[in-house]
């Protein structure tokens, strides 16, 4: 009988998590992160992680939870505002942060679920993000940058069903489907567990070819997606 993909929550499908490895967190700022895989991960003794996502947290939510437990010691990401964990950390040479430039980095994310070993880009040529990389000379000089992997990945959707086939809500979806392809396991997320069929075909935004394991998401505030333009509108009319 196939073992179902399905499991009662983050703790359980991350039990196989350990120490030393690499994790894709999706998300872009707080939009679309895996919240509860996320404190279940604050909850585990695990250690010396490697981890790529786009920023590593922000006021004090997201990855900042397994961050300032001094678990994270290497980050591949783009943005580092707005949080001062990290700055702190980056500071005091407590954790090595390479910078990559967004479109590199989803690329090189892409790269790794594709099985392509590296690429050339014109982008961070001539900066700092060049040093240490080859560069070859096309219409113009372009740095060799390498493909992205990871033991696990850590992502959300809207929707999934028992095979594992997603549906993300809009821009919530960012780096998380090529996340799920260029990691050996990609845990889920979702809001919505629905029945096989139940999402068509042609919505589909991510094959359960790519999924291992999925749980039902409790507990999300959307804090940040509060719209206040009545308070907006007042302070402008002073």
């Amino acid at each position: 009988m196939k073992k179902s993909k399905i499991y009662p929550d983050a703790l359980t499908a991350l039990s196989d998590f350990k120490s030393n490895m690499s994790l894709m967190s999706g998300g872009f700022g707080l939009c679309g992160i895996a919240e509860n895989c996320i404190d279940a991960l604050a909850q585990m003794d695990v250690t010396n992680l490697t981890v790529i996502s786009n920023n590593i947290g922000n006021s004090g939510r997201g990855l900042v939870k397994i961050l300032i437990q001094h678990k994270i010691k290497k980050a591949f990401c783009s943005y580092v505002g707005g949080n001062p964990d990290l700055e702190k950390q980056m500071m005091e040479k407590k954790i090595d942060v390479e910078l990559v430039p967004q479109g590199t980095f989803a690329e090189r994310i892409r790269a790794g679920g594709m099985g392509i070993r590296a690429f050339y880009t014109p982008t961070g040529y001539g900066t700092l993000v060049a040093e240490g990389k080859e560069v070859k000379n096309f219409d113009r000089p372009c740095i060799l940058e390498t493909a992205l992997t990871a033991d696990y990945a850590i992502i959300k959707a809207q929707k999934a069903d028992p095979y594992g086939n997603l549906w993300f809500k809009e821009t919530a979806r960012n780096f998380s489907p090529l996340m799920a392809m260029a990691a050996k396991v990609t845990v889920v997320e979702v809001e919505e567990l629905v029945n096989l069929g139940d999402i068509p075909p042609e919505d589909v935004h991510l094959p359960g070819l790519f999924v291992q394991k999925i749980f039902l998401g409790k507990n999300y505030k959307n804090e940040i997606e509060i719209l206040k333009l009545k308070e907006k509108a007042n302070e402008l009319d002073k």
